[in-house]
């Protein structure tokens, strides 16, 4: 009926880089379970998935009272040892019976909560997507973030991160196509206090790739966000132009290596990203971003050379 999720970006509190071997040590949370790890085209890790039992309210823009029961899936991710990701989601379906069962039930269904009672897909997707969470209702947010404060709070951290940013929210719903066949298409949306939101519909019930691209979605838009979030600040700020570079610095150093959408994306999800690209434009934005900090260091040293005494 409805997958739904909600993804937490932010920057790990740490004063450098990890290396893939440490990122895979940091998110080795279970004990007899692998963390997942690639190599290229850059590095990445996923800590194995955790389930969290819950039996709640579930969403509604209408305010419909509905209850939902089951199991919620959760794990963080690390990409260049840089950015650190909190993801949790879920898939609804309209329950059997109309009461609740024993845990038993839910458990042989891991990552699935019944929905009991009355409910209507898309009034649940308006209302996780962009209501504020209600006490006993659904909260997919507080798990993400509960996964990523983890693995912050690791003692392998010195919580000295290259500098200071803010985490953003990315919260996604999945909605059956008319035909199976159809292709994945979304609608991205910026919102306010560091929420983001896309509704996607698809025709295959593909849920590891859909889970993939919102992760990478979410990976980007953070990318996006923080670096223009540094080029405002550094460069309206006071100061000459060598100390405004100086404060370009993380940048350079920290984020333009990572910039790498739909680079592990399945096919089948491609479409949402090529939409993307065409509007609002992700990687064009990236790319005009990275020429103005570029323009700046080569303005910079031409002012050096020139101020250079000569011998």
């Amino acid at each position: 009926m409805l997958t739904m999720g909600e993804v937490h970006t932010g920057l790990l509190q740490n004063s450098g880089p990890l290396s893939l071997d440490r990122t895979v040590k940091l998110l080795d949370v279970m004990v007899g379970q692998r963390v997942r790890r690639s190599e290229r085209p850059i590095a990445y890790a996923v800590s194995p998935d955790q389930f969290t039992g819950v039996d709640c309210r579930l969403p509604s823009a209408s305010g419909r009272v509905s209850r939902g029961v089951g199991t919620v899936v959760s794990h963080a991710a690390m990409t260049g040892g840089h950015v650190l990701q909190g993801s949790s989601y879920t898939r609804v379906d309209r329950a059997a019976a109309n009461r609740r069962l024993v845990w038993s039930h839910y458990l042989s269904r891991p990552g699935q909560i019944e929905a009991i009672g009355k409910v209507d897909a898309r009034d649940m997707a308006a209302g996780f997507l962009t209501a504020g969470y209600q006490p006993q209702t659904l909260n997919l947010g507080s798990i993400s973030n509960r996964v990523m404060d983890t693995v912050q709070n690791s003692s392998g951290l010195d919580r000295r991160s290259p500098f200071r940013t803010q985490r953003t929210r990315l919260r996604w719903v999945v909605l059956p196509a008319p035909e199976p066949s159809a292709e994945a298409r979304g609608t991205f949306r910026v919102e306010a206090n560091g929420l983001r939101t896309i509704e996607l519909v698809a025709g295959q019930d593909d849920g590891h790739a859909i889970v993939e691209l919102c992760e990478d979605l979410a990976l980007h838009d953070w990318l996006l966000t923080t670096l223009l979030s540094l080029i405002e600040f550094s460069l309206t700020g006071p100061g000459t132009r060598t100390q405004k570079i100086h404060r370009l610095r993380p940048a350079i150093d920290c984020l333009l290596h990572l910039w790498m959408p739909a680079a592990r994306l399945d096919e089948s999800v491609l479409p949402v990203w090529q939409d993307l690209e065409r509007r609002p434009g992700f990687t064009r934005q990236w790319q005009t971003s990275v020429n103005r900090i570029r323009d700046q260091v080569t303005l910079s040293t031409i002012a050096l050379l020139e101020e250079a005494p000569v011998a």
